[in-house]
């Protein structure tokens, strides 16, 4: 979402709005320095600067919260280790953390007017394209953050950006690279290959040779340790019928959500602003803008002409959509006392003089009662639902750990003890493929010492507690069991050699000139060419160029066939880039190029940096 942000706000809108954000981002830095302190624990220390523990949690859930974005409903955060996400986070608070101390001593900097007009525009803050308070609280929450800690990763964020752009930027391509990379990626060769099938079917293997296999790789054929749980689940959903929503309380939440609905304006505007002129040449314009409109003149025309607001004044001086709070009070006192289509008598507020007109008026439409009612029912229900969960969950937590087995807790909260099939620490199906299941499973205390495990939460709605029921340790398959997987590994081996012998002593005759009619042919192949196997474009495009004979190289794929290959001829494109594609080129190459200087900077930056983890 950051990289989204665009810095091309102004006008008068602009700077009020603005106001409303520093006001704001004001009212919440207490919270922040009060969160702030709530942790501190520090995790590592960079050229005697401190990383909090409170910063790396916070990094490691937006990990996870990326994750999730990007799988959708099929990710398990479970499924994720946690030690190598959190070493992975501070990796990167440490990293960060040198850019930062590099970006501070070469003088980049970005200024506080230009972080808020960044907010501003941000798409994402954006309600019928105006900033709106409440989407801006709601997204940066969903990303983890308050307000005063968004606006420190924001500027933290453009610093490096800075920095980065500072040094790739600087990179450059001679015309020689530029040709020589076109040159060699508009190549073609022209090809032709002859294949060697692997056939395992064809392939005999004795009983000896099977059991020589099994004797020689004893330990690759073990079955793998599992165990067999118990567990009861506790679901949130459960509870629902079992708690009630009263008509008040339905009626107080339906009055709090239609209070909530806002009548919205849409304004225009032009914009006297005073600057250089004298009260006199003020004056003068606010009544030469008056007499055009009074003339009849089309608003946006003259809001075009006129409007010292150049952000809105492309637009006819059109303001948008928005609701009370936006703008400043005498502007809106203004805008609400006229009809739609009226325009105002000149208006003065800190930013200048403003005629105004209302375009529009976006009244709410207010649902019934009796449309929202299984909604505010599911709500009403929830808060309870969500304190009974809480307390079941202690309870079977309590109850699972003073009880030797799961009947007693599942016969006090009327639960049922399921059994799961064997599983091994690969995991299984179902509970078996969550990764807090398998911790616990096989861990000391439920495996060892034969303990019921604390609560796992599956999920927001889901808890279990488990023990084991039945541990099968893992032990030699017998011959018997894997003798059929050994004949199929090595009629695959023997197929795979027998093709590489044959495909080797034809590549011999290939080079004899022995090999006429056998070759299939492929003319002009590029590096990206459809229906040619990958190894074997690789191949080709690393064979020596023919001179006066083709040459010749053999590879084996991964389904064993071995192909002999032969290049006849390579062909380089004619040197007429046209001007574009010279372009394109060398943005692409020069690109790469600054990419890896600032990489090669960023590795530089951080070993000769002070870093030690606490």
């Amino acid at each position: 979402m950051l990289q989204n942000i665009r810095d091309n706000s102004q006008g008068w809108i602009a700077k009020t709005i603005i106001g409303v954000i520093v006001v704001l981002l004001a009212l919440t830095g207490v919270e922040a320095i009060f969160n702030s302190g709530g942790n501190s624990r520090d995790v590592a220390e960079v050229n005697g600067e401190k990383i909090a523990q409170a910063d790396l949690e916070q990094a490691v859930n937006m990990q996870r919260r990326q994750l999730a974005q990007q799988f959708g409903r099929d990710f398990d955060a479970s499924l994720l280790d946690d030690r190598l996400l959190r070493e992975a986070a501070l990796s990167g608070l440490i990293e960060r953390q040198v850019l930062l101390q590099s970006a501070d001593k070469a003088g980049f900097a970005f200024s506080q007017a230009a972080l808020d007009q960044l907010i501003l525009q941000t798409p994402e803050f954006q309600v019928d394209g105006a900033f709106n308070a409440g989407r801006f609280d709601q997204v940066i929450q969903q990303m983890g953050y308050n307000r005063l800690q968004f606006r420190q990763l924001l500027e933290q964020e453009l610093l490096i950006g800075q920095l980065r752009a500072g040094i790739s930027g600087t990179g450059f391509v001679t015309d020689r690279q530029v040709a020589d990379f076109a040159r060699l990626e508009q190549q073609t060769r022209d090809f032709a290959s002859i294949i060697v099938k692997s056939n395992p079917d064809v392939v005999e293997v004795s009983d000896e040779e099977i059991s020589a296999y099994y004797s020689a790789n004893t330990d690759r054929f073990r079955s793998p340790e599992q165990v067999v749980v118990e567990y009861v689940e506790l679901r949130k959903e459960s509870f629902f019928d079992q708690v009630e929503a009263s008509d008040e309380e339905l009626q107080e939440l339906y009055e709090k959500q239609i209070a909530n609905l806002a009548e919205q304006r849409r304004a225009a505007h032009i914009l006297v602003e005073a600057g250089d002129r004298s009260e006199a040449q003020t004056k003068e314009r606010l009544e030469q803008i008056e007499a055009r409109l009074k003339a009849g003149e089309d608003f946006a025309a003259v809001a075009k002409e006129f409007s010292d607001d150049t952000g809105s004044a492309a637009e006819g001086g059109d303001l948008g959509f928005a609701g009370k709070g936006v703008y400043d009070p005498a502007f809106e006192d203004a805008l609400y006392a006229l009809q739609e289509n009226q325009v105002s008598a000149p208006v003065q507020t800190e930013f200048g003089w403003h005629v105004i007109k209302l375009l529009g008026v976006q009244s709410p439409v207010v649902p019934s009662f009796d449309s929202l009612k299984p909604e505010l029912e599911r709500e009403v229900k929830a808060r309870q639902v969500e304190q009974r969960f809480v307390e079941a969950g202690k309870q079977l937590e309590d109850s699972a750990f003073e009880a030797a087995d799961l009947a007693q807790p599942a016969q006090e909260l009327g639960l049922t003890v399921n059994t799961t099939p064997a599983f091994g620490r690969d995991g299984g199906e179902g509970i078996a493929s969550n990764r807090q299941v398998l911790q616990a499973a096989f861990s000391d205390e439920v495996l060892v010492d034969g303990a019921n495990s604390g609560i796992i939460e599956l999920d927001p709605d889901t808890s279990i507690v488990l023990r084991a029921k039945e541990h099968l340790q893992s032990e030699t398959l017998p011959l018997e069991k894997v003798k059929d997987a050994i004949a199929r590994q090595l009629r695959k081996e023997k197929a795979t050699e027998k093709a590489s012998a044959e495909g080797q002593q034809r590549l011999v005759q290939a080079k004899a000139g022995e090999l006429k009619d056998q070759w299939s042919v492929v003319e002009a192949a590029t590096r990206a060419q459809e229906n040619v196997a990958p190894a074997v474009l690789q191949a080709v495009f690393r064979m020596p160029k023919p001179k006066d004979a083709p040459t010749y190289t053999g590879v084996t794929l991964a389904n064993g066939d071995y192909v002999v290959l032969r290049l006849d001829g390579v062909s380089e494109p004619e040197d007429t880039l046209s001007d574009e594609d010279k372009l394109n080129y060398r943005r692409f190459l020069a690109s790469r190029s600054g990419q890896l200087d600032f990489a090669a900077y960023r590795d530089y930056q951080q070993a000769k940096a002070k870093i030690e983890k606490l």
